[in-house]
């Protein structure tokens, strides 16, 4: 992009915008100015309105589509190093308290962010553009300076937890168990709201904080309640993980006689500026919950299907979507769903409900892309600047080379882009009116030594933990 001018990109093949009409535009222009969208629409008209000049950047977009960036409502930076460490007969509950535990726990700040960078880097790969981040397992500003020098956009926070298991597991370290889970609840929220005052608004606004916890069994009531209390008073959202499959419901109920969306619920947990990670287990009352607090949801297909959480056979997700809720995509980490790449949740999503319920007018194409883009940035609360291309909005956007194999031939773009094609097809990544990544490389990192770098730390991370002998693959923890 040029320093003094603008950028233009002329012709572009179409253009599949997720405004409020959802339009798909046919041979348009997308005019850049610095970091924001000056104009997008059919070229005759925006090249009326806005005639370049000497000192624009002028682009023949013809054998390009573009579309907003893509936004991951749910996702694990710290884990990026343990890709294909955890074998795939695990369940959740032992997936977490057994294997990504100890995992977490032999990961120091530096392996972090080694690991968030990579991530973020397989990220703009993959279009996506901005992130919410489940929680740092060290600092969150460990987290926050990585992301923001690959120049991504995203949410971050502090992992936390206020509820011990009684007896503490192997592999996991004193370290771990002092830096995760607090005395109480409250001492928890005092070091969380420190965390958001000290790193929201990082990068230029490009980085937020949150009031992030664990969520589920390792946190009480009374943090997941003052959680979303301690956000709302901040300004800031918070996110943890519910009702992830039915065993962790059936506990709630056994204990507390209600399942835990309607437990939080009671206690006034529920809100607007709270996203819940895979809300599987929810009954059709506690649809109805989420829609009237207008509380959100990160479905991640991926992990579903990898964890036999049972979003197809017991998940409310298309019930979810028909009250209002607004449902984002999540890749989860590296282990949970084997990738960082929303382009395969976009192709999941939009078919597993067709297929399990044998309804082909099940979720789709078009309400897997808004998923993907608008509605995931409207979980975030940055639907304002984000999420769909349109005047006045971030430049953070995806362009697609359609003389790629994948695209020879299509008609309609919106059913290519979602059945048809992936990530490889991916020419350009931009966030904030940069262009990240283009040319087969990310700009801003040297890709090369960090995943030379990466998988050292792995392995070494590995046998620190343990995780490469006799580990359990069940568990009885919180039961």
């Amino acid at each position: 992009m040029t320093t003094t001018g603008r950028t233009y990109f002329t012709h572009l093949d179409w253009a599949l915008t997720a405004d409020a009409d959802d339009r798909q535009l046919r041979d348009a222009t997308l005019v850049i100015e610095r970091d924001r969208i000056l104009a997008i629409g059919p070229s005759d008209e925006v090249l009326a309105e806005h005639p370049p000049s000497e000192r624009d950047e002028v682009r023949d977009a013809r054998r390009l589509g573009v579309t907003p960036g893509f936004v991951d409502t749910h996702v694990h930076l710290s884990e990026t190093l343990s890709r294909a460490v955890f074998p795939d007969n695990l369940a959740t509950r032992a997936w977490v308290f057994h294997w990504a535990k100890p995992f977490y726990a032999h990961v120091s700040e530096s392996d972090e962010s080694v690991s968030v960078s990579l991530g973020t880097t397989e990220m703009l790969r993959c279009g996506t553009t901005c992130f919410l981040d489940m929680g740092a397992q060290n600092d969150p500003g460990v987290t926050a300076r990585a992301a923001a020098e690959t120049g991504i956009r995203g949410i971050t926070g502090r992992h936390a937890a206020d509820n011990k298991p009684a007896e503490i597991p192997p592999g996991w370290s004193d370290e771990m168990v002092e830096h995760h889970f607090f005395p109480n609840h409250e001492v928890a929220l005092e070091v969380l709201e420190q965390c958001v005052r000290d790193w929201d608004g990082y990068a230029d606004g490009r980085i937020r904080c949150w009031v992030n916890i664990e969520g589920k069994e390792p946190c009480t009531l009374e943090l997941h309640v003052g959680a979303r209390a301690l956000a709302e008073r901040l300004g800031v959202g918070t996110t943890y993980h519910i009702a992830s499959n039915i065993e962790e419901s059936q506990i709630s109920e056994r204990r507390y006689g209600r399942w835990p969306v309607t437990r939080i619920a009671e206690h006034d947990g529920l809100g607007s500026n709270l996203v819940l990670a895979h809300a599987v287990a929810v009954n059709d009352e506690e649809v109805g919950l989420l829609a009237s607090h207008g509380t959100s949801v990160a479905f991640c297909p991926s992990t579903s299907l990898k964890l036999a959480k049972g979003a197809t056979c017991i998940g409310k997700y298309p019930e979810l979507l028909d009250a209002g809720v607004t449902v984002g995509l999540g890749t989860d980490g590296v282990s949970a769903a084997g990738n960082m790449n929303l382009m395969r949740q976009l192709y999941l999503v939009a078919g597993l409900f067709k297929d399990a319920r044998l309804d082909a007018d099940l979720v789709g194409a078009r309400k897997a892309l808004r998923m993907a883009t608008i509605e995931g940035a409207r979980a975030l609360g940055w639907d304002d600047e984000i999420g769909s291309l349109e005047p006045g909005k971030k430049a953070d956007f995806v362009l697609f080379d359609l003389d790629h194999f994948e695209w020879a031939p299509f008609h309609d773009p919106l059913q290519a882009l979602v059945w048809s094609v992936s990530s490889a097809s991916i020419a350009e990544t931009w966030v904030d009116g940069r262009r990240l990544y283009h040319d087969g490389r990310v700009v801003t990192v040297d890709e090369p030594a960090l995943r030379a770098e990466a998988r050292e730390r792995a392995a070494a991370i590995v046998k620190r933990a343990g995780l490469h002998g006799d580990v359990p693959v069940t568990t009885s923890l919180y039961e």
